[in-house]
């Protein structure tokens, strides 16, 4: 589930707010384990839910941990790009596989990507052979993330 990060959202109330909190500690649960551990009906979280979704104060989605699908290493790669508009190279880059996020970017790179690689060996290949050779891409500037210190999606903008 993806919420707007901010401390008070037009016409969100307690229940609302409590709604969010329970969709968020459990994503599979059902209207009618909401509505009992909040003393109101299913058709109430319904309507609120739908209202949520509507309004996009609120969107449910699944997201899968890259690390469940076997992917060992995550790469930031700052790409300067030349000769070819960012937004054209970007999404060239957003075609690859292995690409999980694309960024166009405002400072010393034009474009950010983050990657997901289940070995060590492919990565000079996917910078090489895939990267670096798409038309426009002058300089890469990777950067293999030793620790994870956070990896939330709970909270994203919409």
């Amino acid at each position: 589930m993806q919420i707007r990060n901010s401390p008070t959202i037009p016409g969100l109330d307690e229940i609302d707010s409590a709604i969010i909190d329970l969709l968020r500690s459990d994503g599979r649960a059902t209207n009618q384990d909401i509505a009992q551990r909040l003393s109101i009906t299913a058709a109430t979280v319904s309507a609120r839910l739908r209202r949520l979704e509507e309004s996009k104060s609120m969107r449910v989605v699944a997201v899968a941990d890259f690390a469940a699908h076997d992917y060992k290493i995550l790469i930031a790669i700052g790409v300067r790009v030349m000769g070819r508009s960012p937004a054209d190279v970007a999404c060239d880059l957003a075609n690859l596989p292995e690409v999980f996020s694309v960024n166009l970017m405002c400072g010393p790179v034009d474009i950010e990507l983050l990657v997901t690689l289940s070995e060590f060996d492919e990565i000079n290949v996917f910078l090489a052979d895939h990267v670096a050779r798409i038309p426009g891409v002058s300089e890469l500037l990777p950067g293999i993330a030793a620790d994870i210190v956070k990896f939330e999606f709970s909270v994203a903008p919409l």
